[in-house]
């Protein structure tokens, strides 16, 4: 998988993928990831990227124009219309739709994922309305710029690269795989500070094991997400 990142701060993401399970996969050849500087495709001597909202308003909003032949410079693409299958134009946006753990799942099955980081007031409505392929949030609320926002995004995206995991069952087992939290997890010592591991864990009967795990994933969904469950 190639991920291209537009953005106005590329040295944001100089280090970030440097560990763990995205800097292993790196290492592997499953996932090439570059952060590319959105002013790189402005052609007056200022570099402008930003400009004032129609109507009025605080803040500035990001031009069109730029993000437009960005994108066709990445994908070979002008508009969403045109752009391959396999190619996905991501815009991190709080007006888009959530990102859960299943569309981490989709976009993993990308050739190419380009991520467009918003700043400021946002991105010129051209932008969703022509360009992109998917407009996505990571959650109810408004950060400074859409760079956190990818973060996130690849992380959960590449983790469920095949091959990205140490075990081929790791992303089946977890929360929201199979439309619940995971089960509460336990390691040694069995007892600290008066607190014991459940003992169905330790009698190695992994019929009981099993069980236990799916009624307390089951249990922690009620307490904490019971949205999940309707």
């Amino acid at each position: 998988m190639q991920i291209d990142i537009i953005t106005i701060f590329p040295d944001y993401f100089r280090e970030a993928f440097d560990y763990g399970i995205v800097r292993r996969a790196c290492a592997a050849g499953l996932v090439s990831i570059r952060a590319h500087d959105l002013r790189a495709w402005t052609n007056d001597k200022h570099h402008v990227v930003d400009d004032r909202p129609f109507g009025g308003g605080d803040g500035m909003v990001l031009k069109p124009d730029p993000i437009f032949a960005a994108v066709e410079s990445l994908t070979g693409a002008r508009r969403r219309e045109t752009v391959a299958a396999g190619k996905r134009v991501v815009l991190l946006s709080p007006q888009g739709r959530p990102f859960t753990q299943a569309t981490a799942a989709e976009l993993a099955q990308s050739a190419q994922l380009v991520l467009i980081c918003g700043r400021y007031e946002g991105v010129d409505e051209r932008v969703a309305e022509a360009l992109v392929t998917d407009e996505i949030s990571i959650g109810d609320y408004v950060l400074s710029g859409g760079e956190p926002a990818a973060l996130v995004v690849i992380d959960a995206t590449v983790r469920l690269l095949p091959g990205a995991l140490g075990s081929a069952t790791s992303a089946t087992n977890e929360s929201f795989s199979d439309g619940k939290l995971d089960c509460p997890q336990y390691t040694r010592p069995p007892e600290f500070e008066g607190m014991r591991a459940p003992e169905v864990l330790l009698n190695g009967n992994h019929a009981e094991i099993a069980r236990w795990r799916r009624d307390a994933g089951l249990d922690k969904t009620k307490r904490n997400r019971p949205d999940l469950l309707k």
